[in-house]
């Protein structure tokens, strides 16, 4: 039987309601502190990926490129793609803010934030990511990403939000997923045609954020 110790997430056990406050006080605190950072745009991706790899060279790009245009930079505040956005941001003289999360591994806070919280819970970080973010910016990654990805899929698709542009860069990456969005889900009737047009797959940095500039308004 695995130990128990290994796991962050707190178990909600009758008698155990009163973790309820530690999740409101997350709540609070990212309401308090991220009110004032809009217009943001979110940028996720693998903290795997190195110095040199393409996926890290064009975040940083893109939070530079973002932070020069006006806009704050939202990360995981991990390593990979995310330090790599957030390095951009402070480079570019602009507003780079981490949202970082307890982890048993991967998860080291990256130096490149100047505005910086912590979460235990990962739904109330989704909220913090999603709420006060204007685009997503979604580039190669694993499981995280794609939940990230998916929820904001999820919410323009559902209309439980207003729409806002999502963009995946490297599209050799997403090449895979898209064509199994086409060809298994829209095929088997498990999305409409036009719910393909909720993300656009753009590679090069400058389109990125000129596609950001060009629908969300400073």
């Amino acid at each position: 039987m695995a130990d128990e110790r290994q796991y962050l997430v707190d178990s909600l056990k009758p008698g155990e309601s009163w973790r309820i406050f530690r999740i409101i006080a997350e709540i609070v605190e990212g309401f308090e502190d991220l009110s004032t950072i809009c217009p943001a745009v979110s940028v996720f991706g693998s903290a795997r990926s190195k110095p040199g790899d393409p996926e890290y060279e064009k975040a940083y790009k893109i939070g530079r490129l973002l932070a020069e245009s006006g806009y704050s930079v939202i990360s995981g505040g991990g390593g990979g793609v995310m330090e790599a956005a957030n390095k951009g941001a402070i480079e570019g003289n602009g507003r780079s803010v981490g949202l970082n999360i307890d982890l048993p591994m991967e998860q080291k806070p990256n130096k490149y934030q100047n505005l910086s919280l912590n979460f235990r819970y990962f739904f109330v970080r989704k909220v913090m990511f999603i709420k006060y973010a204007q685009a997503y910016v979604v580039l190669p990654g694993g499981f995280g990403t794609l939940d990230e990805l998916s929820e904001a899929l999820t919410l323009i698709q559902t209309r439980k939000i207003r729409p806002f542009p999502v963009i995946l860069v490297e599209s050799e990456y997403w090449k895979p997923l898209v064509e199994w969005f086409k060809t298994t889900m829209l095929k088997a009737g498990k999305i409409n045609p036009g719910d393909l047009d909720i993300f656009r797959v753009i590679d090069d940095p400058v389109e990125v954020v000129r596609e950001i500039r060009r629908t969300v308004i400073i």
